[in-house]
């Protein structure tokens, strides 16, 4: 009964005339939106009306929330799951936006907790997410990955990204996938390039992917989803493969929305 209510109320929202200063934001600050086929941005528009509704926003550090803001984050939120069988990241239910680097304050010991080790120092972070909690990001960070995917740095893909592999429990690197194939063959390709990655951090090499990628499996896998919309032409180039794993799961071509190298929008 409930999931029926639920969906009753967001067939309403997305049927709902999308507003016009909605569009001129995408327009203006989501530079994938002017990639996307007219039926994408209509499906778009109609995930994004449900998402901004269903979700607690709250702005921090003195930052007034406005339609920009939700509009902004929302669609680079519901880009990732245009294709995918969703519900609408049942795992997020607040998202808390500061207006910049948000500085992380050292975590306390519990009152019969011993330290083994030091505890990490206070951490400037752009985002965050938490399998239960709320999804932290930075507006001024949002905003420069949304209007410069040349820079293949996009703190909203990365947190939800998150979001997406904690779907099944764990945040290890694998969200979860249609079939026992799909699994192996996730598992082969993206291990091969951590691994790599790793080993060429580790030597001090450069590499087609960001350093952080090589952390852990799940930094890995948002690292990656990152360069899969914003550099697509790029990791075909060094990883195929990857590339086409990655396809599979988001059920996108970004490659074939941009013309000629990354960054020609």
């Amino acid at each position: 009964m409930l999931q029926w209510l639920a969906n009753r109320r967001r067939k309403k929202l997305s049927a709902a005339p999308f507003p016009a200063e909605w569009e001129k934001i995408l327009k203006q600050n989501v530079a994938h939106y002017c990639l996307l086929a007219d039926g994408e941005r209509v499906h778009l528009q109609e995930l994004l009306q449900v998402f901004i509704a269903e979700k607690y926003w709250e702005g921090c550090g003195g930052l007034e929330l406005t339609d920009e803001i939700r509009v902004t984050i929302s669609a680079q939120a519901c880009l990732l799951i245009l294709n995918l069988p969703h519900n609408y990241y049942e795992n997020v239910e607040t998202i808390l936006v500061y207006p910049s680097t948000v500085l992380l304050p050292q975590r306390k010991l519990a009152f019969f907790e011993t330290a083994l080790q030091p505890i990490e120092p206070e951490v400037p972070i752009t985002g965050q997410a938490f399998r239960q909690g709320p999804l932290i990001l930075v507006w001024d960070e949002v905003l420069r990955g949304s209007r410069h995917p040349e820079g293949g740095y996009n703190v909203v893909y990365h947190e939800f990204a998150h979001k997406l592999d904690m779907l099944d429990g764990a945040a290890d690197g694998t969200p979860p996938l249609r079939s026992r194939s799909e699994y192996r063959d996730w598992v082969r390709i993206c291990s091969g390039e951590f691994l790599r990655l790793r080993r060429e951090v580790e030597c001090g090499g450069e590499s087609f992917l960001h350093s952080y990628g090589a952390v852990n499996e799940a930094e890995f896998f948002a690292v990656a989803t990152e360069q899969f919309f914003d550099q697509p032409h790029t990791m075909i180039k060094h990883a195929p493969h990857l590339y086409r794993v990655l396809r599979q799961y988001y059920r996108q071509d970004p490659a074939r929305r941009t013309v000629g190298k990354d960054g020609a929008i």
